[in-house]
């Protein structure tokens, strides 16, 4: 197996090109025991069921495939069901390339000059890959290019779809070559550095690192439309503490180096709160990112087979009780489960 785990700073500035192919640069970290921190279980195994998913993956994308990033439920050992997907983000040179193997492999409901266009517009791509029909056990690939990769880890990233799922307990589960891999790092390594950046202005005024964690995740959460209830956050939290934990201990340790924190009776508090425009700026990122989130379910439907049952096992899942889908919501949903889905959002509040 090829899949392991390590960079960082800003790395959609420049570009390199390697053997033909184009990888992000970037500054990396210079403090070599920061970095390996950082990268505290990219090189975890994944589960038999998911290495076969994942090999199932590079057949159908082609040689275009440069890393695999399994994230969620199945990579956290969050309590998934037997019905839930296995998540991965599916990094590739181009999308072109890779669309027209997935298309020519997996003949999927979608055409794959629609899939090459769509990518251009709220990346990633989210698709359905599965051996057979009907089968439960579906490899959720969400495409992303190296380039978009490094776009959305970056400081300017138009949205928090991304970093929301990067800087949470993940494993960089296959690479193609070293630098593949050392590409993948560094846009990972990235998106954790990140959270100081959009997590400060929700922070206490005293915070340990489960706290600092509890707030990345509960503000990742409110950022998009998504099922999961505070109880079940915690549950995520909880999951991921072994991983987490030291990872981001040794991040505000590095930022009370940088002294922009202090340390009291164990307690961190920043040296300089946000100011309001600051806050401002943080609160406006995270309603564009939940307005590009909920966008990008039209993509969603366009291109993820099964769209309709996926989604109905997800919020079921949630919800703790199966949602069954009438003959007519089947053919008309757009029309007919617009009671469920009201229902379902008035539990939530």
């Amino acid at each position: 197996m090829k899949g392991d785990a390590t960079s960082s700073g800003d790395p959609a500035r420049r570009l390199r090109y390697t053997a033909g192919r184009r990888y992000p640069s970037s500054p990396m970290v210079t403090d070599a025991e920061l970095r390996a921190v950082l990268t505290t279980g990219l090189d975890a195994p994944v589960s038999p069921r998911a290495r076969e998913l994942i090999d199932f993956i590079t057949n159908a994308f082609g040689p275009s495939i440069a890393a695999i990033i399994h994230y969620g439920s199945r990579a956290q050992k969050t309590g998934s069901k037997p019905d839930s997907a296995y998540d991965f983000f599916v990094i590739v040179d181009d999308y072109e390339t890779a669309f027209l193997s997935f298309a020519e492999k997996a003949h999927p409901g979608f055409s794959a000059r629609s899939a090459i266009l769509l990518s251009r517009f709220l990346p990633p791509s989210i698709v359905a890959l599965t051996h057979f029909p009907g089968e439960q056990n579906t490899a959720k690939c969400a495409v992303l290019s190296l380039k978009d990769l490094f776009v959305e880890c970056s400081s300017d990233s138009p949205d928090h779809f991304v970093k929301g799922r990067l800087f949470q307990q993940l494993q960089l589960a296959w690479f193609r070559d070293d630098k593949s891999k050392e590409a993948a790092e560094n846009a990972i390594v990235a998106a954790r550095l990140a959270t100081f950046q959009w997590g400060a202005p929700y922070l206490p005024k005293k915070f340990s690192a489960e706290d600092y964690c509890w707030t990345l995740l509960k503000t990742s959460f409110a950022g998009e439309i998504r099922p999961e209830t505070a109880v079940r956050i915690r549950e995520l939290l909880n999951a991921q503490a072994p991983t987490m934990f030291p990872v981001y201990e040794a991040l505000l340790q590095k930022k009370l180096e940088d002294d922009l924190l202090r340390q009291e009776d164990g307690s961190y508090s920043l040296v300089n709160p946000p100011s309001p425009t600051e806050k401002a700026r943080v609160d406006a990122y995270f309603r564009r990112s939940k307005a590009r989130a909920t966008t990008r379910w039209v993509k969603l439907i366009w291109l993820y087979d099964g769209w309709l049952d996926y989604l109905s096992r997800k919020i079921g899942r949630r919800a703790n009780h199966s949602i069954d889908l009438t003959p007519q919501e089947r053919r008309w949903p757009f029309l007919f489960l617009w009671p469920k889905l009201i229902r379902y959002i008035n539990s939530r509040r």
